[in-house]
């Protein structure tokens, strides 16, 4: 079973870009999707976008043209670009392999104030 290990979150003003990384043990192609959902206190789990073995990508509305997901297969590495931050993507963030989640790694805080 692959491992998951997230990097790349952090403390950033409104306006501003991070970049998550997620790190897999093993090769992410086993996997039809990689996704990325995010989880803010009191607030329902989110499906925040996810990328096909393929490359196709899917976005949710809250993020449409602010983040864009992407996949290194030979270094088994996703990324999650994220431009133009607001406060209300403050949440940790978690990589899952797959569509359905719970194969997913220890998650990175994303905190944005001024």
């Amino acid at each position: 079973q692959v491992q998951l290990v997230e990097s790349g979150g952090g403390l950033v003003q409104p306006g501003g870009s991070l970049r998550l990384s997620c790190e897999a043990s093993g090769s992410i192609l086993s996997y039809s999707a990689m996704a990325w959902y995010r989880q803010a206190p009191g607030n329902e789990r989110e499906l925040v976008a996810f990328i096909l073995s393929g490359g196709g990508t899917k976005y949710a509305d809250s993020v449409k043209g602010r983040f864009t997901i992407s996949r290194d297969n030979a270094k088994n590495t996703v990324y999650l670009q994220m431009n133009s931050l607001k406060p209300e993507d403050t949440a940790v963030y978690y990589c899952n392999a797959g569509l359905l989640f719970g194969l997913r790694g220890q998650g990175t805080q994303v905190t944005v104030s001024s």
